[in-house]
């Protein structure tokens, strides 16, 4: 390895990298190659008070919320879909006002990280105008300013200077501090290969002040300049590589892997109430020392029946998606 390497384990990553009260955000969308395997990290690694800006989120987030590691949390879409429609975790803690939230709609929010990227202060939009999420606030301006990562508003209405007449929401965009991405391919200087839909990953990954990404394969830097073409992600923009197979799990990773319907059902049913999570969060978490031994713990078998065994098709054909109960009823039925 040579001495520009920026391959670390998961847990040195993340000891190095996140901190209590940092401004975290997410690559992926809901159950397409979300960074789980890094979440579950942060949470053996009990990092709290956290600020998580969410595009699209699913239930790797909702563990953090779950586990109470959220203080801050600016979302704009979190559910398992196929799953839940809503997750469970996320939507208690709104109900009960033991979460401080922000909504913006999923367009802006995706904006808006484009912008970081950019380097601006806010982005005009018009996206949410004459909307709820316009004239409902989560956090107020006076909560606001006792939480220093958080801009003063929500948004400021404002009339378009060059084209008198025509109102614009400007947005702020967010200061991130952690970015953490899954991506199918990395080298040890740290770029990166998504196959598939980048998502909001490429301008998280340049707005953050560190990004960590782990990878499902690690090639060499020079094996991986010989297609440049195919990179999407260069090593200036990522501060740690973690190697991670099945890191999205249970979650899907194009060309990789599909999702794993049996466990995102198992989950959908233990975060109905808190003690049911926390019994989830034990069992394959708390109780796993490393993403090896969670990995263990799922099996072999069941992770290789997962595999991506087509491209050219993209998921595994003939894999039971349905309830559990459903799967076992429909295979006692007689044909």
């Amino acid at each position: 390895m040579s001495r520009d390497s920026k391959v670390m384990t998961a847990a040195q990553a993340v000891s190095a990298f996140v901190k209590d009260g940092d401004c975290l955000t997410f690559g992926g969308f809901v159950t397409n190659r979300r960074a789980y395997a890094l979440v579950r990290e942060i949470i053996r690694q009990g990092r709290k008070n956290l600020y998580v800006e969410s595009g699209g989120g699913g239930g790797d987030i909702d563990l953090l919320v779950g586990a109470g590691r959220v203080g801050v949390f600016i979302n704009s879409y979190m559910a398992n879909s196929g799953y839940s429609m809503v997750c469970r975790r996320y939507r208690e803690a709104v109900e009960k006002g033991t979460l401080l939230y922000d909504d913006y709609s999923l367009d802006v929010q995706t904006i808006v990280f484009h912008g970081a990227a950019l380097g601006l202060p806010y982005m005009p939009v018009k996206n949410m105008l004459a909307s709820d999420l316009i004239n409902k606030w989560g956090i107020s301006e006076e909560r606001r300013r006792a939480h220093p990562k958080l801009p003063d508003k929500k948004f400021v209405i404002q009339e378009n200077p060059f084209q008198p007449g025509e109102i614009l929401c400007l947005a702020p965009t967010p200061s991130i501090d952690v970015a953490l991405i899954h991506v199918q391919t990395a080298s040890p200087d740290g770029t990166c290969r998504i196959e598939g839909p980048q998502f909001q990953d490429v301008d998280i990954a340049v707005a953050a002040r560190r990004t960590i990404v782990s990878c499902e394969e690690l090639i060499s830097d020079e094996e991986m300049r010989a297609s440049p073409d195919r990179n999407t992600l260069p090593g200036l923009c990522v501060d740690a590589v973690t190697r991670l197979p099945f890191g999205a799990h249970p979650a899907q990773c194009f060309n990789h892997y599909d999702y794993d319907p049996a466990l995102l059902w198992e989950y959908e049913e233990a975060s109905r109430d808190q003690a049911g999570f926390d019994g989830f969060l034990t069992k394959y978490v708390l109780s796993r020392a490393d993403h090896e031994q969670y990995l263990a713990f799922v099996g072999q078998e069941r992770l290789e029946a997962l595999r991506i065994k087509d491209r050219a098709v993209g998921y595994v054909a003939g894999l039971r998606r349905g309830r559990p109960q459903a799967v076992a009823a429909e295979e006692k039925r007689p044909s």
